[in-house]
């Protein structure tokens, strides 16, 4: 009897000891000190930041940073091979060290582009000009006219309805 209570208690000293993986991101960015966003949620105010993460698949990253264009990316992380059915229950819960899963991420911010005021200009004159171009006999369908109806004068109380 002592026997079988020394290899259960050996067997869940055991198992209490068995490791499992732990899912980590960093992302860095050139130049650093960015705020990063995944999912829309903030992960931290300066880049690199570092977070977890539970399920493999995409994740769309935001990073901002002031003077430089705010880059969108769709992050694919994509599952290793001792993750997949039936090898994830070996990794998860009878391996006894932990995994560590660490993916690093580099993302290079391009310097805002300052506006040429005049070429802005010169392009919303020419579509200004194409408009009216146009003229009432193009294909595009008129735009249908709404009856005005009428202000009642300042400090008057508006009529029923």
């Amino acid at each position: 009897m002592k026997y079988w209570v020394r290899l259960l208690s050996l067997a869940i000293g055991a198992g209490m000891l068995t490791g499992c993986v732990e899912r980590r991101y960093v992302v860095y960015t050139d130049p650093p000190g960015a705020i990063v966003l995944r999912n829309g949620q903030p992960l931290g105010a300066w880049s690199p930041v570092d977070d977890y993460f539970v399920y493999y698949g995409n994740y769309h990253f935001t990073i901002i940073k002031d003077g430089f264009e705010t880059l969108q990316v769709d992050q694919e992380i994509t599952t290793p091979w001792y993750e997949f059915f039936p090898l994830d229950f070996i990794s998860e819960n009878l391996v006894p060290w932990p995994i560590l899963d660490r993916r690093e991420f580099h993302y290079k911010l391009e310097p805002r582009r300052q506006v040429n005021t005049n070429e802005l200009l010169k392009d919303a004159q020419n579509l200004r000009n194409r408009g009216f171009s146009l003229g009432a006999g193009s294909a595009a369908a008129p735009l249908p006219s709404v009856p005005a109806e009428p202000v009642p004068p300042q400090g008057s109380p508006l009529p029923p309805p």
